[in-house]
Formats: structure tokens, C-alpha cells, sequence
């Protein structure tokens, strides 16, 4: 009797991961989103079931990393991994960004204020001056090579990332 309750369980369970696997298979043909939720619910399983079955959870997180193999003609593949990559560097872009903006209305702001005070008549002697503008222009060179550093420091980080991501992927291959 337990050997056919055991057969019967089995077979249910062979079942259900037979419909894991067609419903991945499904979702990557046909380049739906591929998540846990997703495909437990168009196997018609639990969650569960998958996070007790190690195998087909890795298929699935796996699947989820891989690009979509249905793009438009002429366009690049995407994956998430991809998508985060680009907002990471959107979002430091936009912080880089910012920080420009600040400086160039400090410098507006300063340029103004100058200009009201010599047409005011009391500005500084012409040597003043002088040294006023040559600090000024030096001052621009060191932000010019901060951000110059910074952008590079930036694609560095990025290529840096994405040499770890290839070697992630080359290492899980072997």
C-alpha cells in the first residue's frame, strides 16, 4: 500500500516539474518575464514547490539573468543585470550631473556679483584683478580634472563590473 501511495506521489511530483520546466520553456520562447511568481502560477504549483526542488528554482533564476531572445530586429539583447547596470550609471550620471549644475550657478552667481561690483565703482586695482582671474581659471582646471577623474574613475568601476560579470559567466559555464 505505501509503495503505491509512494509511486502515486512521485508521479505527481514528476508532474508538476514536467509543467515547471514547459512553462519556463514557454515564458523564454516566448520572451515574457521570467520570475518565481510567474512561473509557479502558469505551472499552476506553489511556490513552494519550487524552493523545495533546488534544481528548478536555479533553471529559473538562471533563465531570469539570460537576455531576451525575441528583440526586435537589429537591437542589442537585454537582461536585468543589463538594466541595472544602465540605472546604476544613470543614476551616477545624474549625480555628476547635479554637482555640475551647482558649481556652474556658484560661478554665475560669483560672475554677477562682480560685474555689479565693478559698475558700481568700487572694484578692485588691476593687479588684483589680475590674480582674481588667473585663481579663477585655475580653479575651473582642478573641477575640469575632478570630473574628468571622476568620469574615468567611473568607466573604470564599470568596466570593472562587467569583466566580473563575464568571468561570473564564463566561470559558471565550466
Amino acid at each position: 500500500m505505501t509503495t503505491a501511495m509512494n509511486d502515486g506521489r512521485k508521479a505527481g511530483t514528476d508532474r508538476r516539474r514536467q509543467r515547471v520546466t514547459n512553462a519556463l520553456t514557454t515564458a523564454a520562447s516566448s520572451g515574457s518575464p521570467i520570475t518565481v511568481s510567474g512561473i509557479a502560477r502558469q505551472a499552476g504549483v506553489d511556490r513552494t514547490f519550487l524552493h523545495r526542488h533546488r534544481d528548478l528554482l536555479a533553471l529559473i533564476h538562471t533563465a531570469e539573468r539570460e537576455p531576451v531572445t525575441n528583440t526586435p530586429a537589429g537591437s542589442a539583447p537585454v537582461s536585468r543585470a543589463s538594466l541595472q547596470a544602465d540605472l546604476a550609471n544613470a543614476q551616477a550620471r545624474s549625480t555628476r550631473l547635479v554637482g555640475r549644475i551647482q558649481q556652474l550657478e556658484k560661478r554665475l552667481s560669483v560672475a554677477l556679483g562682480e560685474q555689479v561690483w565693478h559698475e558700481s565703482g568700487l572694484g578692485a586695482p588691476a593687479d588684483v584683478e589680475e590674480l582674481q582671474r588667473t585663481i579663477t581659471r585655475l580653479e575651473q582646471q582642478t573641477v575640469d580634472l575632478k570630473a574628468s577623474l571622476e568620469e574615468r574613475e567611473a568607466e573604470l568601476e564599470a568596466a570593472r563590473e562587467a569583466n566580473r560579470q563575464l568571468t561570473r559567466a564564463l566561470n559558471q559555464r565550466e
